[in-house]
């Protein structure tokens, strides 16, 4: 049996990776890949790992291994140098199975695979295929985001969360900003589950949470570089404590997933139109308050926009122009 050998950091990982990894399986019977993670790079080797494992999750031919290591004790270059390269060589024979080819888009691939002793085949050096590389994704992702494999987007993805009170126009500008941006768009839960907004119970609010998360992972499928999500968890509890009291008991796990790049809270300060399912101009005001109180509790900062609403609009698009990079 044949069993080759791909490494690399994959920070992140890409369609060129994706192409290279595709063209090795075809060079051989069985694949290695070697994920290398220093400790002064922030993306763990554990979700590197993932993405590739979600890439190529049919593919039974493939064996996928992390290595974490110290720039102190080994360097940490993409340089065609021998003198790294034999370093490299010696390590990888040391921590690896047996593997009897090496395939790489890069120069020194040849001198790792002379001092392993084995076959090095060359994939695409030139990049003629995907003009690409880790550091121009990681200078500017959005920019890039073609390139960027599917497994990964999620992590890239910025994430901006308009919140507010009722009556002062999340659920448009949310509907404004996504098409402007072409964003992934997560509705409010809330209108869904609760048709009088004076009217729920705490398990309403539960599932408003459990639906919201699942609305969330669903948008992620096809992940565009902004996601915007109108309300978030932090509302959810506010209503609770406004309500009933006391917090909701959530998972970590949801604050996790729903932290954002970028909250803006839309203030209280245009009219109040009542659409028969809503609170009194009072109770709006009050929750307002509430909001407040509880994005103070959660530490959440936020950047306030009032005023008109075409005033509006121009705010956020700049406050969000300044977190996409664009």
């Amino acid at each position: 049996m044949k069993r080759g050998l791909v490494f690399g950091k994959f920070l992140p990982f890409h369609k060129g990776h994706k192409a290279l990894i595709g063209f090795a399986l075809k060079q051989c019977d069985e694949l290695i890949i070697l994920v290398c993670c220093s400790d002064k790079e922030h993306i763990s080797s554990d979700i590197r790992v993932n993405w590739i494992k979600k890439t190529f999750k049919k593919n039974r031919r493939i064996i996928i291994q992390a290595f974490d290591y110290k720039e102190t004790e080994l360097p940490n270059t993409s340089e065609s140098s021998r003198i790294v390269s034999q370093i490299w060589a010696s390590k990888f024979r040391e921590i690896l199975p047996y593997f009897d080819v090496l395939i790489t888009s890069e120069k020194y691939g040849k001198y790792v695979a002379q001092y392993l002793e084995i076959p090095h085949i060359l994939f695409d050096e030139k990049r003629k295929k995907h003009a690409i590389s880790s550091s121009m994704i990681r200078q500017n992702p959005t920019k890039h985001w073609h390139y960027i494999a599917d497994a990964a987007k999620p992590y890239f993805q910025k994430k901006v969360v308009l919140l507010g009170t009722e009556s002062v126009g999340k659920s448009t500008l949310c509907n404004t900003l996504a098409h402007y941006f072409s964003a992934n768009l997560v509705t409010e839960v809330g209108r869904e589950i609760v048709e009088n907004a004076e009217d729920f119970t705490k398990s309403d609010l539960e599932n408003i949470v459990d639906q919201h998360c699942k609305k969330i992972k669903k948008a992620q499928k096809d992940a565009r570089p902004l996601m915007i999500l109108d309300t978030d968890i932090h509302i959810t509890q506010s209503y609770a404590k406004y309500t009933f009291g006391e917090y909701l008991d959530v998972s970590p796990e949801v604050y996790k997933q729903q932290r954002a790049n970028l909250y803006l809270f839309l203030n209280n300060d245009v009219p109040f139109v009542q659409e028969g399912s809503q609170m009194t101009e009072k109770m709006r005001n009050e929750l307002d308050k509430s909001h407040r109180q509880t994005l103070k509790k959660f530490r959440v900062n936020y950047h306030e926009i009032n005023g008109n609403w075409s005033g509006r609009l121009n705010k956020a698009i700049k406050l969000i122009e300044s977190v996409i990079g664009v």
